[in-house]
C-alpha cells in the first residue's frame, strides 16, 4: 500500500472521505496529537484500527465530530456541568465521557456503556470532521505503545504502507492528548490528564473528582492501563531533586562511550553542563508542546534518554508527568 501525505484541500479531504465510507482508515491532525480515523458507526472499520496501531482491543476510543454535530444521537443525557464545560473549553482539549445511546459500534468503547466524546479545535480537524460528517473513532496514528505523533512525518514514521493518507496539518501546538473527564456522574471526574487541568475543571463546574486505576478493573479511557509513549531506546527518569544524580549518569555514560542524550526543561538544561540535551522548553505549555517531539528526536540520535522531571508538578504538568512516567519511567 502506498502511503500518501497531504495538505488538507478539497482533493485530499475527498480521498479522506471516500476511504471513511468505504471501511478505510486514515491519519489527520488535531491540536493535541495525530488521529487515526475510521467511521464510528462501522464496526469493520473500528477493528481496523485496533488491527493497524497493534491496539489492546480492551482499550476504548475517542469518538471525534465537529463542533456543529447533534450529541443527541450518540448519548443519553448531557448534564448541567457538562454544558458550562463545553461552552467553557469546547472545542478544545478536553473529552467528555457520557452514557450512550448505542448508536456507534460497539468496538469503540469495547463493551462499556458509555462514550468517549472529543471536538478538536484544530482548524485542519474540523474541515475533515465536517467534511465526512460522520462521528470518528480515532486513537493516536501511531503503533501501540510507541511515542504518540505530533506530525505528519511521525505518523508516517510508524504506518507507512499501512494506511492510505495522511491528512498533514501541521505540527500539533498542544502536544499531548486530551483530558478525558467522566460525565455520568454528579460530578465531573478526570479520568486522564491533560491540557485542561483539573483546577481548570473545578473552577467552571464547581468541583471535580480525580480517579485512580485499580489493576484488575475495566478500562474506563485510553491512556489508563496499558504501557503508553515509548521511544525505541533505553530511557530512564529522575525527579527534580535527583538532577544531580542525572546529570552524573549522563557524565558516566558518555565516559563509557555511551550517546546519552538529557531530557529535560530549559532551567535544569542551563545546570547540567551536558552538551547533548534535549530541550522541552521553559514553561508548561513549551513543556507539554515539545514532550513527544524530543522524545521521537531522542530515540533517533540517542542509545538512552535521561529524563529529569520538571520542578513545577501541578496544573497541565500532571498530564505531562503522567506521560514521562509511561514513556520513562
Amino acid at each position: 500500500m502506498i502511503t500518501y501525505v497531504l495538505p488538507i484541500d478539497n482533493v485530499s479531504l475527498e480521498m479522506a472521505k471516500s476511504e471513511i465510507m468505504r471501511s478505510g482508515v486514515v491519519a489527520f491532525p488535531t491540536e493535541t496529537v495525530y488521529g487515526l480515523a475510521a467511521n464510528a458507526f462501522d464496526t469493520a472499520a473500528v477493528e481496523k484500527v485496533f488491527a493497524v496501531k497493534g491496539r489492546p482491543n480492551d482499550n476504548p476510543l475517542i469518538v471525534h465530530v465537529h463542533k456543529d454535530y447533534d450529541l443527541s444521537e450518540l448519548v443519553t443525557e448531557i448534564p448541567y456541568y457538562a454544558q458550562l464545560l463545553a461552552k467553557a473549553f469546547l472545542p478544545g482539549p478536553l473529552t467528555m465521557v457520557y452514557k450512550s445511546k448505542d448508536t456507534i459500534s460497539k468496538a469503540v468503547s469495547c463493551g462499556l456503556d458509555t462514550v468517549a466524546i472529543r471536538i478538536p479545535s484544530h482548524e485542519g480537524a474540523q474541515r475533515f470532521l465536517k467534511y465526512v460528517d460522520v462521528p470518528i473513532a480515532a486513537p493516536s496514528a501511531n503503533l501501540s505503545k510507541h511515542v504518540s505523533p505530533v506530525t505528519a512525518k511521525h505518523v508516517f514514521d510508524d504506518l507507512n504502507g499501512k494506511i492510505p493518507l495522511i491528512l498533514d496539518g501541521g505540527k500539533c501546538s498542544g502536544g499531548i492528548e486530551s483530558t478525558v473527564l467522566d460525565c455520568t456522574g454528579k460530578i465531573p471526574c478526570v479520568l486522564r490528564s491533560g491540557l485542561i487541568s483539573r483546577e481548570m475543571i473545578a473552577q467552571v463546574a464547581g468541583e471535580c473528582d480525580e480517579y485512580v486505576f485499580k489493576d484488575g478493573e475495566k478500562v474506563r479511557s485510553p491512556g489508563m492501563k496499558y504501557k503508553h509513549y515509548s521511544p525505541r531506546c533505553e530511557t530512564v527518569l529522575f525527579g527534580y531533586n535527583d538532577r544531580e544524580k542525572a546529570f552524573e549518569l549522563y557524565r558516566a555514560k558518555s565516559l563509557q562511550g555511551v550517546k546519552a542524550f538529557l531530557m529535560c526543561d530549559d532551567w535544569v538544561a542551563k545546570q547540567s553542563g551536558c552538551p547533548d540535551i534535549l530541550n522541552l522548553g521553559k514553561n508548561e505549555n513549551e513543556i507539554a508542546a515539545n514532550l513527544y517531539d524530543k522524545l521521537r528526536e531522542g530515540e533517533a540520535v540517542a542509545e538512552l534518554i535521561i529524563a529529569v522531571a520538571p520542578q513545577k508538578q501541578d496544573g497541565v504538568m500532571v498530564g505531562v508527568m503522567n506521560r514521562l512516567k509511561k514513556a520513562c519511567g
